[in-house]
Order: C-alpha cells, then structure tokens, then sequence
C-alpha cells in the first residue's frame, strides 16, 4: 500500500509497536537492568524513544547516552566513511552498553560504534537494531538483538529520513523513486 507521501508501507504502526515489546522482553531477559543504552543519532531516536518505555516496563532502569555518526550525509548511498559527529557524554569504561541504531546495512556504522566503546573499555557491548538488510552487509558484524529484517530497499519513517524528509511518518515505508 503506497500512501499520500509516495512510501510504500513496510511495517504500519502496530507491527512496529508489538516488536518493540518484545524486543524489551528480549533485552530485559539477557542484561542487565541499569544497562548504558547509547542511541546512535538521528535516525533511531524514535525506535530509542519506545524501546526505552518498553525496557522501562519490563522493569529495567536503563541510562541513556547519544552519539551521532554519519555516513550518508542527504544522498541515499553510504560514502563508506563513518565520521563521529556527536560524542557521548558518559564514561562507558567498565560498564555494560548497548547500542541502539536504526539500521544495520553496510555495517560500517556499527563496528564502528561497537569499536569505539570497545576501546573505552566497556566491559560489554551488545546491539539492537529496528531494521538488518543483510544483503548490503560489507563489514562482518551482526546485531544482538533486531527489529526486523528488510531487503534492499531504501526505507524511510519511524525517525528514519531522507534528506531530511519522511522522519515523522509513524511508520516505515519504502521509497521507491529517489
């Protein structure tokens, strides 16, 4: 179903939410309670936003760090170069972290997210996803937890943007002619 704004719904509202929980469930079963959640910014805030209220349901008492890393600037191809333009403002050493990110394609970003906490001496890191396109993977890296697998299709809404564009649809559609 396309809709007013040109995407083709993948995944509506309510598919989105119900995963959600269970990601919680999920999450709150394997780590920790005061786990450090570190939302990779911008396109996940939203996923972050509800994964948090879940895991918050569930029991746990989760902290929340952000970092921004970048490698699509508006176009709709990776550049290959993951740049840090926003870094944490927590201490990860010794603590249990769990990136949040919106979606794992290349994996550029998130072994780059995953070695960089590494190296702060996060005593462990895991990682959730709201979308896997494993058929673009580049990197070898996998996600600990993930929302959905896609194919390969460039997706927008649920905080996921083009250009800036699509962020607020309150669900995850495909564009189909960029």
């Amino acid at each position: 179903m396309t809709n007013r704004s040109g995407v083709e719904v993948i995944f509506d509202a309510d598919t989105i939410s119900r995963r959600v929980g269970e990601l919680a469930t999920e999450i709150s079963g394997r780590l920790p309670e005061d786990v450090l959640i570190v939302v990779v910014l911008k396109g996940s805030f939203v996923f972050a936003a509800d994964l948090l209220r879940a895991l918050d349901r569930s029991g746990m008492q989760p902290r929340v760090d952000f970092i921004s890393l970048s490698s699509y600037g508006t176009g709709t191809e990776s550049s290959r170069e993951v740049q840090l333009t926003r870094d944490l403002s927590e201490e990860v050493r010794g603590q249990t972290v769990l990136i949040v990110d919106d979606i794992l394609d290349t994996g550029r970003t998130l072994a780059f997210a995953v070695d960089l906490i590494v190296a702060r001496g996060a005593s462990a890191v895991h990682s959730c996803v709201l979308l896997d396109k494993r058929e673009r993977r580049e990197v070898r890296v996998d996600a600990d937890f993930v929302g959905f697998d896609v194919g390969n299709v460039f997706v927008v809404g649920y905080g996921i943007d083009l250009a800036h564009r699509y962020r607020s649809l309150p669900y995850i559609g495909a564009v189909r002619s960029v």
